[in-house]
């Protein structure tokens, strides 16, 4: 808990003095300039340290020392793993002088003339030790420092041995400002390749291409921790060189797993197959090779020539294969290809340097990274137009097919309802309409006076036609009928199918003569209407009809339906083809075409036997 709170305390108070730093940096300018070591030499092999652990003095003037213009990587190797560099420190005039060395390969102690000021990595008895991770190191001169010579031992197993970058002397400020100058764009090119590659996956896990805005997404995130690994403040965030360097060769050996996966995902055939081999090896190259290291049997820093030597093959061979076959290509994947174009050089180039190569100089890894931000912005905010134009079409479609079905809908409803309100054989309203009309009008002519007639027909004799013709002629006779009675009744008059062979008229605003004129005429029609049924003539038909009038008959008008079905009851009776008027006399009103009832009538049994609901013969 106490070396936590420690930490913790250590963190805050170098975060301070770093903002305290900054802040200084930018008004107060150093009265000496940076200035580098001369009189570089070199030894190779370890030299004894006396039992105080300091260099014996007598070994800087009895051995033998080869100039050198910079202390790394002298000639002659041949295998050797340890060596000494000396060199003079400069004069000049600083308030808080330190040394900064950019990087040690791979372990290192500097004395200042025969006196140990700093050590990084531990040194077992025989001068080994290590790989302990590639941070910038800034080490405290005392002020006589001036023109004194500097002792630098170095062991490493790596391919590089001394010094690298940058060995001079500078202001604590100076450098502090020169880490955060050289992190910022890549902290900032790297919360750009975040931001992106969080885009990259929510298209991934919501959009059709899956797989390629898959395997972007994993290139903007090692990428973007590479640069993040790789800039020099990180020691200001976390002081764990080692941890930094696992995560920036765990990220860096993903990149070409993501360029494989992503360029395999655009081809097809043989050019598919042997990318998904290279992206397969570096897949299993970074699972064997992270694995060892973690296990302690192999040392990271060995890792990375091995890989390096790889990608120097099959990193220019995908590229090859893409620009090969560059036409197949959409517009949004050759703006990637080209910008992969742009990064690799420089991952190359920074190969190149690391291993020496090249002469050192700064390779701004954050530029080519840029350069692929700025295409897949391109292609974030041209997938999310045409996402947003699809979402607008589709929307549109959805509402033209909501609409259609409406329409459909409300036809079929329409259609339904005609269905439940109509016969399906003689295309009259039926019997459910009949009561919704009949209520309505019946409420009508009770708020406003006026007159409503009700005609009650039935068909005479017709199941004698079903039984000698067969019930399709009963059918066809009906249809017939049906037709009669539409063309017949026109304007506010009602008719409707009541049941069987019974039919029902509703005539608004006709008085009681009217209402049998037309019913009589009516009769005159259908005894003289011709009927056929597939070439076979039919006998004619006659109706029986009875008449009720509101108010002439009742003063409720509810009461016409039963007051009409009396009145045809007694047409019935009265030997049918006729027309007869509701009256409370015994005597009633008659019209009967011809002077005799047919032949054949029938009559009801009796009174109790009468309905007025429908009528079944």
């Amino acid at each position: 808990m106490l070396l936590r709170g420690y930490g913790i305390y250590k963190a805050i108070l170098c975060g301070i003095t770093l903002c305290i730093g900054v802040l200084l940096s930018c008004a107060l300018k150093a009265d000496t300039a940076p200035q580098p070591l001369h009189s570089w030499e070199y030894h190779w092999g370890d030299l004894p340290l006396n039992s105080q652990g300091t260099l014996f003095q007598q070994y800087n003037t009895t051995i033998t020392w080869n100039p050198i213009s910079f202390p790394a990587n002298p000639p002659g190797r041949d295998g050797q793993q340890h060596v000494w560099f000396r060199g003079v420190l400069p004069e000049g005039n600083w308030s808080d002088p330190v040394l900064y060395i950019t990087s040690i390969d791979l372990i290192g102690q500097v004395y200042l003339d025969d006196a140990l000021i700093y050590q990084y990595g531990e040194f077992d008895a025989k001068g080994r030790g290590d790989f302990a991770g590639w941070p910038w190191h800034m080490i405290d001169l005392p002020e006589d420092f001036s023109g004194k010579t500097l002792n630098i031992r170095v062991f490493s197993y790596y391919t590089n041995i001394g010094l690298w970058g940058e060995v001079k002397v500078m202001e604590r400020l100076d450098v502090l400002k020169s880490v955060i100058q050289m992190s910022v764009q890549d902290f900032a090119v790297g919360a750009l390749v975040f931001v992106l590659a969080f885009i990259a996956s929510i298209f991934a896990l919501m959009g059709p291409e899956r797989r390629g805005f898959a395997a972007i997404a994993l290139f903007a995130y090692a990428s973007g921790l590479m640069l993040l690994a790789e800039a020099p403040a990180r020691q200001l965030i976390a002081d764990n060189a080692l941890a930094w360097d696992t995560l920036r060769a765990g990220s860096y050996y993903t990149l070409p797993v993501a360029l494989g996966l992503l360029l395999s995902h655009w081809f097809n055939g043989t050019t598919k197959r042997w990318l998904t081999r290279i992206w397969t090896l570096h897949l299993a190259y970074l699972a064997i090779s992270i694995g060892l290291v973690q296990t302690g049997i192999v040392s990271l820093s060995l890792t990375f020539p091995v890989f390096d030597a790889l990608l120097v093959v099959t990193l220019p061979a995908m590229l090859m294969l893409a620009l090969f076959r560059f036409r197949e290509l959409s517009t949004e994947q050759r703006l990637l290809a080209l910008s992969f174009t742009f990064f690799i050089p420089l991952l190359l180039a920074d190969m190149l340097v690391a291993h020496g190569f090249v002469a050192w100089r700064t390779i701004s890894l954050s530029y080519g990274t840029l350069i692929f931000s700025l295409a897949n912005a391109a292609i974030f905010l041209w997938h999310y137009r045409h996402t947003q134009q699809q979402m607008s079409l589709a929307n549109e479609t959805l509402e033209h097919q909501v609409s259609s079905r409406t329409k459909e809908l409300d036809r079929l409803v329409q259609e339904l309802e005609s269905l439940s309100f109509k016969d399906s054989l003689t295309n009259l309203h039926n019997r459910r309409h009949f009561d919704t009309v009949f209520a309505h009008e019946c409420r009508r002519v009770q708020q406003n006076v006026g007159q409503l007639s009700l005609l009650m027909l039935d068909i005479d004799h017709f199941k004698q036609i079903n039984d000698h013709f067969g019930h399709d002629a009963g059918d066809s006779v009906l249809v017939a009928i049906g037709a009669l009675l539409r063309h017949y009744f026109r304007g506010l008059d009602i008719v409707c199918r009541f049941g069987g062979e019974e039919f029902i008229a509703l005539l608004p605003g006709t008085s009681v003569n009217a209402a049998e004129a037309r019913a009589k005429a009516l009769l005159e029609l259908a005894s003289q209407l011709p009927l056929t049924h597939q070439g076979t003539l039919l006998r004619n038909v006659t109706f029986s009809c009875g008449v009720a009038t509101y108010p002439d008959h009742t003063q409720d008008p509810f009461r016409l339906l039963k007051l009409a079905d009396e009145a045809l009851y007694q047409a019935k009776n009265g030997g049918r083809n006729r027309c007869i008027v509701w009256a409370e006399s015994p005597q009633t009103q008659e019209f009967m075409l011809g002077s005799h009832s047919p032949a054949g009538a029938i009559t009801r049994l009796s009174p109790k036997m009468h309905k007025t609901s429908e009528r079944k013969l």
